[in-house]
């Protein structure tokens, strides 16, 4: 009878083992998830994307776009055309200087004050991704504020797209965090306070 009983167990502990190994990768991890790719259309695709994850409570007045007919949005994001790259940079702060470097952007702005909050994505063409950080980074942080002061920078990059924004610390925290959620696989390159 002892041996019987040994031998069931034996089997059950194989049959353990078994189901287990079946959960292991190539390189001996178990229950290890990809994040699988995220395909973004457009720079106004993402940061719909991330505003239509907030709540109505987090939600602040917002517009976006240009001043078309057909870009302006006053409820979220809007594309913002790249043919005026004075007042595109007006807007945005990006260097007008780095414009042959993206193709296509869009823009959300607090409808109240703009250094209250200003996001703008941008889809990075044939260009060093770093480098146009870094051009948008002291293009932000060398800029003039006025009626208000914006209090807090930061920079993603999510493949081959890069959003900027600035304004209230507690709106930009609560941006990222959405963006983060939204795009697992977005990098931030810069998170900085915005000082005089």
């Amino acid at each position: 009878m002892k041996k019987i009983i040994a031998l069931i167990m034996v089997a059950v502990l194989m049959l353990t083992f078994a189901a287990c190994g079946g959960n292991t990768d190539n390189n001996g991890d178990t229950n290890k998830e990809e994040t699988p790719a995220v395909t973004i259309a457009s720079p106004v695709e993402l940061l719909n994307t991330v505003w239509a994850s907030y709540t109505d409570d987090e939600k602040f007045p917002v517009a976006g776009g240009d001043m078309t007919e057909a870009n302006m949005n006053m409820e979220g994001p809007g594309v913002y055309g790249l043919e005026d790259a004075e007042g595109f940079a007006n807007i945005t702060h990006f260097p007008a200087d780095s414009m042959a470097k993206i193709d296509a952007a869009a823009t959300l702005m607090h409808m109240m004050n703009a250094n209250t909050f200003t996001g703008a994505a941008y889809h990075v063409v044939d260009a060093d991704m770093a480098a146009l950080v870094t051009a948008v980074k002291d293009s932000i942080m060398a800029t003039q504020w006025m009626c208000g002061f914006p209090e807090k920078l930061v920079i993603v990059t999510v493949g081959e797209y890069m959003v900027s924004y600035f304004g209230n610390a507690d709106l930009v925290s609560t941006f990222t965090a959405k963006l983060q959620a939204a795009y697992p696989s977005a990098e931030i390159a810069v998170d900085e306070p915005i000082v005089a």
